[in-house]
């Protein structure tokens, strides 16, 4: 057990904010749609229970010395147990012609979740274990490899999205981890001619990037989404229309509670609601960085950064998405968007996080 130290508060603070933002925002964005349902609650009690369990999984974290995860037993053991369950979701009932999610009773769980974090625990214990240049093609190897293997089942459920995800993340810490640019800028150019043939071999998938190019041009079909996005996103002006004023949760924008959660944040709380935002994902970044930056050991410093990294990237890729500089992908928004494995999982991973701040 991890000794009595203190943790960072103001971390601990932000994670806290953003999970009871979320919980708001959840029951404001799926009123309607859990109504249709017969169940004016459900979601929000839901994602009450992701959180109870993700604060659980926190807090013993935050008390279980980060260091653990440098055993080899327990690092092979979740990378092996992660790649079971995403060959075995290939095998799940398909929801919205994909297969992404594990069933058990009225419980689900979305392994690829699992998949960013355990990677980055993965790669930490590789980098740490090789940190000598002669050990470099050993890396390179282990790391790649993993990453490549991970994105590589994602991709197949299909969710092209999040293996992009798994993708940067993998080649961040690589590069954290002191690869030369040479290998990080070959692994780029290959990864953007790997999803650009997936991307010309689906005819969806093409059809999304002309929506992006220009909304306008279908906003009837594939423009649909994020042109109320946007239509969303303007309507709320700068102070917003206003908590649970919201007009295109009214069944006008497309999964409002998870996708586009950000669209309906800005339109009921405005400019400064989406500023508030970011500045409390500025906040995060800031802390995270300050947490690598003080740890004791390079896998502290590695798995502090890593965590980080996910979070803040993955925030601005589904922010992106809304505002429209990104195509739409399925990539939730860490602790706001609707969805108990991406909060259980995001959670678990802030009191890894939070955990290694106690030792700086």
């Amino acid at each position: 057990m991890a000794k009595k130290l203190a943790f960072d508060k103001v971390l601990f603070a932000v994670v806290m904010g953003l999970t009871a933002l979320g919980l708001g925002m959840v029951y404001t964005a799926s009123g309607p749609a859990a109504e249709a349902h017969g169940a004016s609650h459900g979601m929000l009690l839901r994602q009450g229970l992701a959180a109870a369990l993700g604060f659980g999984a926190m807090f013993v974290m935050m008390h279980v010395d980060y260091r653990v995860l440098r055993r080899r037993p327990v690092v092979y053991s979740l990378l092996g147990g992660t790649v079971v369950l995403l060959l075995v979701v290939l095998f799940s009932p398909t929801v919205n012609e994909a297969r992404r999610w594990l069933f058990v009773g009225p419980f689900s769980f979305q392994p690829s979740e699992l998949a960013k974090f355990v990677l980055i625990g993965y790669l930490a214990y590789q980098i740490d274990a090789k940190s000598e240049r002669a050990a470099e093609n050993q890396l390179v190897a282990a790391g790649l490899g993993a990453t490549l293997l991970l994105a590589g089942l994602v991709q197949l459920e299909p969710d092209l999205g999040t293996a992009i995800l798994i993708g940067g993340a993998g080649l961040m810490m690589l590069f954290l981890g002191g690869l030369r640019w040479r290998w990080i800028v070959g692994c780029a150019l290959v990864a953007v001619l790997v999803v650009s043939m997936l991307v010309v071999a689906a005819p969806w998938r093409m059809e999304r990037i002309e929506a992006f190019l220009d909304p306008s041009t279908d906003i009837v079909d594939t423009g649909y989404q994020p042109w109320q996005s946007l239509i969303a996103i303007g309507s709320g002006g700068v102070t917003g229309r206003g908590v649970g004023a919201s007009v295109q949760r009214l069944s006008y924008l497309p999964l409002p509670y998870s996708d586009f959660i950000f669209a309906i944040l800005a339109e009921e709380l405005g400019l400064l609601g989406g500023v508030a935002l970011l500045a409390l994902l500025g906040v995060l970044l800031w802390r995270g960085v300050r947490a690598g930056l003080a740890a004791p050991d390079r896998f502290g410093s590695l798995l502090a950064f890593g965590i980080t990294g996910v979070i803040v990237l993955q925030s601005l890729l589904n922010i992106s998405v809304a505002v429209c500089l990104l195509p739409t992908t399925g990539i939730p928004l860490p602790f706001l968007s609707y969805g108990g494995s991406s909060l259980l999982v995001t959670l678990t991973a802030s009191g890894v996080l939070l955990n290694v701040s106690q030792h700086g």
